[in-house]
């Protein structure tokens, strides 16, 4: 039993320690979209040198999709385990008044955000390594803001992410704060890295529809 508790733990630290490493590269990423909106020439510099970079593109780059991949399949495997976990079936489960509406729901709000990730690696991740790694296209510095442009000259695929992006902001404002309860962060700094999760899970997600919008309406 012992073990079994310790295993369980274990798995929610690393859950909660990949949520925290995409969390920072969700804030990079927001960073740069969002010079986009006021800078073309600033967006073109930052992603170029984004897109560029060795460090970025062999160390952090797959180090981030591993943390991604990692991400979603434990929260898969914890879903499993927390069913199969329930010895006793209840006649009926009152859900609501042990956790939250999202805490419950959690996989169904992944899985929407998983999904986003699927188109967004469509639109941007894989015309990206055609470009460099297949076509061998030469390298111009200046392309990437009328490619970001593109993207958002639909209404239906601007909808798409904006949707997305309201399942992100329902993601995070579970995962987010509780995932500092499951490192062990628990001290008179609680209270305050809560507030700053809940606040980030809706400024972040609202900024890309910010963005989204915005570039919709520049076309």
């Amino acid at each position: 039993m012992g073990g079994l508790i310790k295993s369980s733990i274990a798995r929610k630290v690393a859950m909660a320690l990949s949520g925290l490493f995409l969390v920072f590269f969700l804030l990079q990423h927001f960073t740069i979209n969002f010079t986009s909106i006021f800078s073309k020439d600033t967006f073109n510099e930052l992603s170029h040198f984004m897109g560029t970079n060795p460090l970025v593109q062999f160390v952090l780059q797959p180090v981030l999709i591993f943390g991604v991949v990692f991400h979603f399949v434990m929260g898969f495997v914890l879903e499993i385990k927390n069913k199969n976990a329930r010895a006793v079936k209840y006649a009926k489960y009152n859900g609501g008044a042990n956790a939250s509406w999202m805490s419950r729901n959690m996989i169904y709000s992944g899985l929407v955000v998983l999904a986003f990730l699927g188109l967004h690696f469509y639109d941007f991740w894989v015309p990206e390594m055609v470009h460099k790694y297949v076509e061998f296209a030469p390298e111009d510095s200046t392309r990437y803001y009328h490619e970001l442009l593109l993207k958002f000259e639909s209404p239906v695929r601007t909808g798409l992410y904006i949707l997305s992006f309201v399942f992100l902001a329902l993601h995070l404002w579970h995962g987010f704060a509780s995932s500092f309860q499951s490192v062990g962060f628990n001290n008179k700094y609680s209270i305050g890295a809560t507030k700053f999760a809940k606040a980030f899970s809706i400024v972040i997600p609202l900024g890309f529809i910010i963005v989204a919008i915005a570039l919709h309406l520049t076309h």
